[in-house]
């Protein structure tokens, strides 16, 4: 089988290199592009030099199209603007996408669904097995227990970290709020401040902790009179993002177009649950 060729957003940050590396040792892949903004160091580097795994004949670019046009399937991790237009070229080129940006509001979302009419797109807030394991989870509890259970969700990042709730933190609500058959944008409550009143029963919580250098903690509290479940997720190290985004890149490749994510890539979509 050919190996699948495969491009990095954002090549010369941090989750970029993570991800160059990523993919240079991955059975069945190659890293096949490079992208940054103009003006960026890394721009016109070689890839492979610029994550540190040796020389690879890869130059890094600064036009996005002439990035698709090297691979079969890209891998963004950029900034929400970026990710929107990436998604638009991807489906122009007729190539797959997998995105991990954060931050994305209801309109970039509402366009990468869009794109995904021309495109095979994985959108996941989290890339991580043991993520979306937690996220099946909290969608099965949320549908066992009845609404006397509040459920709280608690996330802690590094200080740099510039979104709030996570990306994360906000799919583990979706999971909530379907296994309640509601909607997070009713439900949801993402901060207390002052005299807030009691807590209204059904409502889906959100509190967010910054310091440090934490990778990422999320925690789902379902709280009732006499007893509480806590079901939590910490990341050790950014490398579980990068090996589940490759994982996608790979899954992807072929693919026909459509709106995707880590459930399907993993196989743990529930019959109903999209």
């Amino acid at each position: 089988m050919a190996e699948v060729r495969i491009g990095v957003a954002g090549a010369a940050g941090r989750m970029g290199r993570m991800l160059v590396a990523e993919v240079d040792r991955t059975p069945g892949a190659r890293i096949a592009a490079g992208l940054e903004r103009p003006g960026s160091n890394g721009a016109g580097s070689d890839v492979g030099e610029v994550a540190g795994i040796g020389r690879r004949d890869v130059a890094i670019v600064t036009d996005p199209a002439s990035m698709f046009a090297a691979v079969d399937v890209a891998i963004d991790f950029t900034a929400p603007e970026a990710t929107v237009a990436h998604a638009r070229l991807a489906a122009e080129a007729g190539r797959g996408l997998v995105i991990g940006t954060t931050g994305l509001t209801a309109e970039d979302r509402a366009a990468i669904a869009a794109a995904a009419a021309g495109a095979a797109i994985v959108l996941a807030p989290n890339m991580s097995l043991g993520v979306n394991l937690l996220m099946g989870l909290v969608e099965q509890v949320a549908a066992t227990l009845d609404p006397d259970y509040d459920i709280e969700i608690v996330e802690m990042h590094h200080r740099h970290k510039v979104d709030a709730p996570s990306g994360t933190a906000l799919g583990l609500g979706e999971a909530a709020a379907r296994g309640r058959g509601v909607q997070l944008a009713e439900a949801a409550v993402r901060s207390r401040d002052g005299h807030t009143g009691a807590r209204e029963r059904g409502t889906i919580g959100f509190a967010t902790l910054r310091g440090g250098d934490v990778v990422g903690d999320h925690t789902v509290v379902f709280a009732a009179g006499g007893e509480r479940l806590e079901l939590t997720h910490r990341a050790g190290s950014r490398e579980i993002y990068a090996r589940g985004a490759v994982r996608a890149a790979l899954w992807l490749a072929g693919r026909p177009p459509g709106l995707y994510d880590m459930m399907d890539v993993l196989g743990l979509r529930q019959a109903g649950s999209r």
